[in-house]
């Protein structure tokens, strides 16, 4: 019995030792892993402060210019820089007669030579840097190299190049005063022979942003695209089509001022109220609107405001068949001119100032968008139409039968009343992707989308015959249809168009070429950052 009692007391001891020496080796391994934690937490902290030393200035020097990987600094903020390429070939129907070349010869020599070559083009250039330099402050500045070319055609309609309008514009500015306008080069035809461009436009956007100081609102100062519309303030790397209708080219375009922009219910509904310079007038014959000072003491009011009655982010769910819909209206208004009494002709009649009747311009524009759910998901459709009024600069439309008061033989509106004109366009398409068979579809096929388009709009000008102040009118309709092929999404897509042009037509009194050929063919290729 005592050597029982002795062995069962040296194993409770072995056992207490065990135990003991355990608990001893757990504490000490839990004590070295602090320990490597609070060293590496220390290396962290000694690598977030500290800059790694450089044996020499050069060395020093060198790795603040050259990369591979290394991470671009600010002195303070965040910036963030983003761009867009497009690269397009086009081709045109050949037709060297212009629209305004009457078939019988007239005053108003018109020639296409210059707008039906095909052409490759580098459409769009865009350099975005977006700068947050404080929670509450965001800094944008936009360049666009590509847009100080002038020579290039309207793709949709080539007898345009910078604008949607047919003006005297493109007409010779050679004139002779017994016989009206020479047989010189128009001024389409010099850029094409010469490249020249006009007033400088690769400055596009540059504004800042004021945001969450009050709730619902933000603010912004500087020059962008005034809120006009959908698809022309719609950014140029999401559209639909490889180039907008008339009116959203129109609508593309900046002015400088102040806005004003609410929003409730997730984005559901939204205002805009701003105030710009509203320089030359809404028709671009009196110049663009950026990077210019103001040509009268007036300013521009806008608006504009959308509603979402249905928005539903889910494609793929059956039960949502009522999908997204978008409704929206704008407008803008302000007087234009300055410097002369109503009536008098700034021509015949000319005053020290700036020679422009006073002129009460407004714009109205209406939109809507509807992508349904259920079975016919991936389906679109969207529709936009706009009014304007407005007052031409004198000696920019064509008065062909000369009736006109101009020094140049009366061959040029010197005096030209008001004029009012309207457009629209309506286009469908199905992405196959956002459709019921996309998840079923092979790859090729899964990233291509078919659309069409209906656009027109009153974009050709000439003086009336009985009273040359007076503006007729006349319409272009443009049917187009298209694919587009998503690489990555907007990201990087090609795009086909197929444009059918129906210009104004009619007899020699009409002053058209009868049957004018420029239907047109346009491949996008895209990269967006």
């Amino acid at each position: 019995m005592p050597r029982t009692r002795t062995c069962v007391g040296c194993l409770l001891a072995a056992l207490l030792f065990a135990v003991t020496c355990g608990v001893r080796a757990a504490d000490e391994k839990a004590e070295i892993e602090a320990l490597k934690r609070d060293i590496e937490d220390l290396r962290k902290r000694l690598s977030a402060t500290s800059a790694p030393t450089r044996s020499s200035g050069v060395e020093r020097s060198l790795d603040n210019r050259y990369g591979p990987n290394a991470t671009a600094t600010t002195k303070s903020g965040k910036l963030t820089i983003g761009g867009l390429t497009q690269i397009w070939f086009y081709a045109f129907q050949k037709d060297n007669r212009g629209l305004f070349d009457k078939t019988g010869g007239g005053p108003l020599p018109d020639t296409n030579e210059g707008q039906q070559n095909s052409s490759f083009r580098v459409r769009r250039t865009e350099i975005k840097f977006t700068m947050d330099i404080h929670e509450n402050v965001t800094g944008v500045v936009m360049i666009d190299p590509a847009r100080e070319a002038t020579s290039f055609p309207l793709v949709t309609d080539n007898q345009a190049n910078t604008g949607i309008f047919k003006t005297l514009n493109q007409v010779s500015p050679e004139f002779d005063n017994a016989n009206g306008p020479g047989l010189g080069s128009t001024s389409s035809i010099a850029n094409v022979q010469t490249g020249a461009g006009a007033v400088p436009r690769l400055l596009q956007d540059a504004y800042i942003n004021y945001h969450g100081v009050i709730p619902h609102h933000d603010f912004q100062v500087g020059q962008y695209k005034p809120y006009m519309g959908e698809e022309g303030i719609r950014s140029s790397g999401q559209l639909d089509f490889a180039e907008r209708s008339f009116l959203g080219v129109l609508n593309d375009a900046r002015d400088l001022g102040i806005t004003a922009h609410g929003t409730w219910w997730e984005d559901r509904f939204q205002y805009w109220v701003g105030i710009f310079d509203g320089a030359g007038n809404y028709f671009g014959t009196a110049g663009q609107a950026q990077n210019r000072a103001d040509d009268n003491n007036e300013k521009d009011f806008n608006f504009r405001f959308l509603v979402r009655p249905v928005w539903s982010d889910t494609h793929g769910d059956c039960d949502n068949w009522y999908g997204k819909l978008e409704l929206g209206a704008s407008g803008k208004g302000g007087k234009h001119g300055e410097g002369l009494a109503a009536g008098r002709d700034p021509i015949a009649n000319p005053v020290n100032g700036l020679n422009r009747e006073r002129t009460w311009a407004t714009a109205f524009d209406a939109w809507m968008y509807y992508a349904p759910g259920g079975p016919v998901r991936g389906l679109w459709i969207r529709g936009e139409a706009e009014w304007l009024h407005d007052r031409n600069a004198p000696n920019t439309v064509a008065d062909a039968d000369g009736n006109g008061t101009s020094s140049t033989a009366g061959f040029q509106q010197s005096n030209p009343k008001t004029v009012s004109v309207w457009g629209g366009y309506g286009a469908i398409g199905y992405k196959m992707s956002e459709s019921r068979w996309g998840d079923d579809c092979n790859g090729w096929l899964k990233n291509f989308e078919f659309l069409a388009r209906v656009d027109t709009f009153q974009n050709v000008f000439m003086a009336n015959a009985a009273d040359p102040s007076v503006t007729d009118t006349y319409r272009t309709i443009v049917y187009t249809g298209g694919i587009n092929y998503y690489i990555k999404g907007h990201d990087a897509k090609i795009q086909l168009n197929f444009n059918a042009v129906d210009n104004p037509e009619g007899s020699a009194a009409h002053h058209f070429h009868k049957g004018l050929s420029n239907d047109s063919f346009v491949m996008n290729f895209q990269v967006a950052f």
